[in-house]
C-alpha cells in the first residue's frame, strides 16, 4: 500500500494567511494538516508516501525533512502545477505496479481507510472513490450499481435512487490507471475518469456515511474542523493529558459529528466566542483568529492568543481562579477553557435585593483582586504581554486621555477640543496614578462581566490584557462599572474595606492607597468613554452606548474628589459634554 497526498494547490480561498503559510501545515489542536494525513495513512497500513508540492514547497520540504516517520515520506515539487491528474501521473514511478491513495491535504476525516482499502481490493476496477451525502457538494452521479457516471456540470439525473453524491477527495488506484492517461503533462484526474466511464463500469463509487468529513479550503470550514478536534484534545485533557501537547488522541481518530457548537455573545474584542457540547461534557472556545503565527506583525511579537495563555497558565498555576486551560492552537488562534457557565456578577448584583448580598460580593471581588495583583506579579514574566509590558505613563496618556479626547468628545460628541489644551491636567492625573501606587499585576478591565460567578464562586476571564501596574486601577474598573452602576456610598464602603485589607496584608498606608484610587478611577473613566463610543460608532456595537451617560456622570463627579491644577478646566469639559449628550 502506497500513497500520494496533493498538497499542491495555492490555497486561495484562505487569502491572505496563505500567503505566508501553506494550507498543508494549517494547523488542528496543534497538529499540521499534512501530519494528520500522514499518521492516518500510515495506521492504516500505508509503506510510502509522497506528497506533491508547490506553493510555498520549502516549507513542506523542510517539515517533512524534520520528522521522523516509520515509513518513507518524500516530496514532489511541482515547478509548474500538474493538475491533479499531472500529479498521479508524475509518481508512477514511485507507485509501480501497487495499488495507491490519493488524498487531498486538506481534507479531515475520521473515515475507516482500512475499509475502504478492502472495498477497492476485492474489485477489479481502475479507481474507486469514496462519495458521501454532502449537500453542500453533492452533484456526483452513480448508476444503480454503484459506479460513477457523471460529475458536477454533466447532465441526467443521477438513476440511483440515493441522488446525487459529493467526492470526499479520497480514492484509491489500481496500477492500471496509468495505462488510461493522456499523453500531456498537465490534465485533470476527473477529466480522466470521465474518459473512464465512458466506456463503462470503470469508476467505482465507494458510498460511506455516518462519518466525519471536513473541507477546510475556507476559513469557515477550517474553524469548524479546528473547533472539533480541539475539543477532542481536551477531552483527553480532562483525563490527564498536557492539552496542545497531547495530540495522540488527533493522530488516528477525529471528533464526532454530533459535537453542538454554539456561539456565545462577544464583547468589545474582535474575538468569537463558542460553547461545544457532547453528552454531558461542555468546553467554552475564545477564537482569536489566524494571524500567521505574529508573521504579519512588525518586529514579531506576542499576539492576543499567545498572551492568553500564557497569561492564564500562570494565573492558574498561582492558584488564581482562572478557568483551566485545556488545549489551544497558536496558528488558528483557538483556545479551549473549562466552562464556567453563563452568569457574570453583573447578573448577581442586578438581580440582588439585599444590600448585604452586594457587600459579600465586592468584598470577595476586592480579595480576588489583591490575589490577582499580589500573587499574580510572582514569576510573572512581562515577555508575556502583547500590548504594553507595564502601566506607564506614556499608555494612560495616549491609550485612556487621548482616546477619551479623540473617540469620546470629538469623535463621539463632535465637541471641539483639542488634546493639548487639556494635556497639563492629564499629565498630573497620570503622574499621581504611578507615585501613588501599589504595583502588583494588573487585570485592567476588572469589571462584572469579566467575573464569573460559578458554583457561587468568583472566577476571572479575559486576563490577557495583564501587565504590571496599580491594584487601585482593578479596584477602580470594578467599583465604577457602569454596567452595574454601584450607588457612591456602596463604592466607599467596599473602598474602605479594599484599602483597609491591603494596609494589613501588605503594609501599604491606607490613605495613600486612596489616594492612588481616586486618580486611577479617573485614568479608567478616561478608557471607559474612548472604549463605548469608539465601539458605538465606528464598531457597530451600538450596546454599548447606553452607558456613555452614566459614564460622564461618574466622571465629572470624580473629578472633584481629586486635587488637580486648574481643574475647572477639565470640569468644564465634562460638563460640556453631559450638556452635549442630553438625557
Amino acid at each position: 500500500m502506497k500513497a500520494l497526498i496533493l498538497a499542491a494547490g495555492l490555497g486561495t480561498r484562505l487569502l491572505p494567511h496563505t500567503v505566508q503559510r501553506p494550507k498543508p501545515l494549517f494547523t488542528l489542536a496543534g497538529l499540521p494538516l499534512l501530519e494528520i494525513t500522514i499518521e492516518k495513512l500510515i495506521h492504516a497500513g500505508c509503506k510510502e508516501i509522497v506528497i506533491n508540492s508547490h506553493h510555498l514547497h520549502g516549507q513542506i520540504e523542510a517539515f517533512i525533512q524534520a520528522k521522523k516517520y516509520p515509513v518513507p515520506v518524500i516530496t514532489s515539487h511541482e515547478p509548474t502545477l500538474l493538475d491533479t491528474g499531472g500529479a498521479i501521473k508524475n509518481v508512477r514511478d514511485v507507485m509501480g505496479d501497487s495499488h495507491f491513495w490519493v488524498i487531498n491535504s486538506d481534507v479531515v476525516t475520521d473515515l475507516d481507510l482500512t475499509k475502504v482499502w478492502n472495498f477497492h481490493k476485492k474489485g477489479d476496477w481502475p479507481a474507486t472513490l469514496v462519495l458521501h451525502h454532502e449537500p453542500r457538494f453533492n452533484g456526483v452521479k452513480v448508476n444503480s450499481d454503484n459506479f460513477i457516471t457523471g460529475f458536477p456540470g454533466t447532465d441526467a439525473a443521477s438513476p440511483n435512487p440515493m441522488g446525487l453524491l459529493a467526492f470526499t477527495g479520497i480514492q484509491i488506484l489500481s496500477p492500471e490507471i496509468f495505462d488510461h492517461m493522456p499523453e500531456e503533462k498537465i490534465f485533470s484526474s476527473i477529466d480522466l475518469y470521465k474518459s473512464l466511464y465512458s466506456g463503462g463500469n470503470r469508476v467505482k463509487a465507494c458510498v460511506m456515511d455516518h462519518f466525519y468529513w471536513q473541507d477546510v479550503g475556507t476559513p469557515e470550514a477550517y474553524l469548524d474542523a479546528g473547533l472539533r478536534q480541539l475539543f477532542m484534545a481536551a477531552g483527553d485533557t480532562a483525563s490527564g493529558g498536557h492539552g496542545s501537547d497531547n495530540i495522540e488522541a488527533i493522530r488516528h481518530h477525529n471528533p464526532p459529528q454530533d459535537i453542538a457548537v454554539t456561539p456565545l455573545a462577544g464583547d468589545g474584542s474582535d474575538r468569537k466566542w463558542f460553547r461545544l457540547a457532547h453528552g454531558d461534557t461542555t468546553h467554552v472556545v475564545a477564537d482569536h483568529g489566524i494571524d500567521a503565527l505574529g508573521l504579519y506583525r512588525k518586529p514579531p511579537a506576542p499576539r492576543e492568543v499567545d498572551a492568553f495563555v500564557d497569561i492564564g497558565n500562570h494565573l492558574y498555576k498561582r492558584q488564581i481562579p482562572v478557568p483551566k486551560i485545556l488545549g489551544y492552537d497558536l496558528f488558528s488562534g483557538l483556545v479551549i477553557l473549562e466552562d464556567l457557565g453563563d452568569v457574570h456578577l453583573q447578573n448577581v448584583i442586578l438581580g440582588a435585593d439585599n444590600p448585604k448580598t452586594v457587600l459579600k460580593y465586592y468584598k470577595n471581588a476586592c480579595n480576588l483582586i489583591m490575589d490577582f495583583s499580589i500573587k499574580g506579579k510572582q514569576g510573572f514574566n512581562p515577555h508575556w504581554t502583547h500590548q504594553t509590558p507595564t502601566y506607564s505613563r506614556e499608555l494612560i496618556l495616549e491609550n485612556e486621555c487621548r482616546y477619551f479626547v479623540d473617540a469620546c468628545l470629538r469623535g463621539y460628541l463632535n465637541l471641539n477640543i483639542e488634546f493639548e489644551t487639556l494635556f497639563p491636567q492629564f499629565d498630573f492625573i497620570a503622574g499621581q496614578c504611578l507615585e501613588n501606587a501599589i504595583t502588583g499585576l494588573m487585570h485592567r478591565d476588572m469589571q462584572s462581566r469579566n467575573i464569573m460567578v460559578s458554583q457561587d464562586q468568583l472566577r476571572i476571564i479575559d486576563f490577557q490584557s495583564a501587565r504590571t501596574g496599580p491594584m487601585q486601577y482593578d479596584v477602580a474598573s470594578l467599583l465604577i462599572d457602569p454596567y452595574v452602576h454601584l450607588d457612591r456610598s456602596i463604592q466607599e464602603t467596599i473602598l474602605d474595606y479594599c484599602a483597609k485589607a491591603v494596609e494589613k496584608r501588605t503594609g501599604f498606608a491606607e490613605k495613600k492607597f486612596k489616594k492612588g484610587y481616586y486618580y486611577c478611577a479617573l485614568t479608567r473613566n478616561f478608557q471607559i468613554l474612548g472604549a463605548f463610543s469608539n465601539l458605538s460608532k465606528n464598531r457597530g456595537k451600538t450596546w454599548f452606548e447606553p452607558f456613555i451617560r452614566p459614564a460622564l456622570k461618574s466622571l465629572a463627579t470624580a473629578i472633584h474628589t481629586v486635587n488637580i491644577p486648574d481643574v475647572n478646566l477639565l470640569a468644564k469639559t465634562i460638563d460640556q459634554a453631559l450638556k452635549s449628550i442630553g438625557e
